[in-house]
């Protein structure tokens, strides 16, 4: 049986788009919500590090793809590279004298050195699973509407704009680096290729969930919460309303059945609208 791969009608667009961050001079800058605030700049400062390595793991397997897939690694790099210029000019709007964003920048520094540190595979391993959370978040962002759910409702449009392009092009490319994971392992038996992508995805919940609630927390605590109510706060945020991460279980746990693939969870559709929005202004 062969290995499925991204279907292909599925094409990526780099889209070289600049936002104005300015509505993010604001302290809290989402809806006005502190911890909103707090968990979103929270993602936001993992981005340019996490998405220069996720860069660096696929490139470091170029020379073993090709076709169609070569030139969706390309176009990969060049939409994460442009995520991390767009995610450092939000993330130089935090105030920095006042929110511990050189901490937190350092704590992220350790983790995608370590990463580093194991190579091209633990690289590559870290990258699919982190781009299975990017999408599943991307989920959130178009499922807003439907469920009622108010986020970015009181935001800027232009920094509302900048999550739901970042969320239609993380879904575009989701399938990315598992096609070149999979062309990778292609000489492993299916069982250790099973394996190790599950103990990956398994290691990478734990950290990833607890990092960014941890940093959410320093966040919150540094606008006067104290730092059980603003655990308090972000497991809310995060797990229940409008439930972050909490409304992902379903696509998460997807990623254990045998022979997943991330276009198992085929929400082209949804995304029709914003790449039609979005794709007006490709990258040059």
């Amino acid at each position: 049986m062969a290995s499925k791969r991204t279907p292909e009608d599925v094409t990526i667009l780099p889209r070289d788009l600049h936002f104005d961050m300015d509505g993010a001079n604001a302290a809290h800058w989402l809806d006005g919500d502190p911890v909103a605030t707090a968990v979103f700049n929270a993602m936001s400062l993992t981005f340019p590090d996490g998405e220069r390595m996720f860069m660096d793991a696929v490139k470091a397997f170029r020379g073993e793809v090709s076709g169609k897939l070569a030139q969706d690694v390309k176009d990969f790099v060049a939409q994460e590279a442009i995520h991390s210029r767009e995610h450092h000019l939000l993330n130089n709007k935090i105030d920095r004298q006042k929110y511990p964003v050189a901490k937190i920048e350092a704590a992220i520094a350790e983790r995608v050195a370590f990463a580093r540190s194991g190579g091209r595979f633990r690289m590559l391993m870290g990258t699919i699973c982190l781009e299975h959370f990017t999408a599943m978040m991307a989920d959130l962002m178009t499922d807003m509407t439907a469920n009622n759910i108010a986020l970015f409702s009181k935001t800027d449009p232009a920094l509302e704009r900048l999550w739901r392009w970042h969320a239609m092009e993380e879904t575009e490319h989701k399938a990315v680096a598992y096609d070149v994971f999979m062309e990778a392992t292609k000489d492993w038996h299916p069982l250790k290729r099973y394996f190790r992508r599950s103990l990956s995805m398994l290691i990478i919940t734990k950290y990833f969930t607890r990092n960014i609630a941890t940093y959410s927390t320093q966040l919150l605590m540094a606008d006067g919460y104290t730092e059980k109510d603003a655990q308090r706060a972000v497991k809310q945020f995060l797990w229940k309303t409008p439930a972050l991460f909490g409304k992902g279980w379903k696509t998460w746990l997807s990623w254990f059945k045998p022979g997943f693939h991330p276009w198992d969870h085929d929400n082209r559709d949804v995304m029709a609208d914003w790449k039609a929005e979005f794709s007006a202004v490709p990258a040059e």
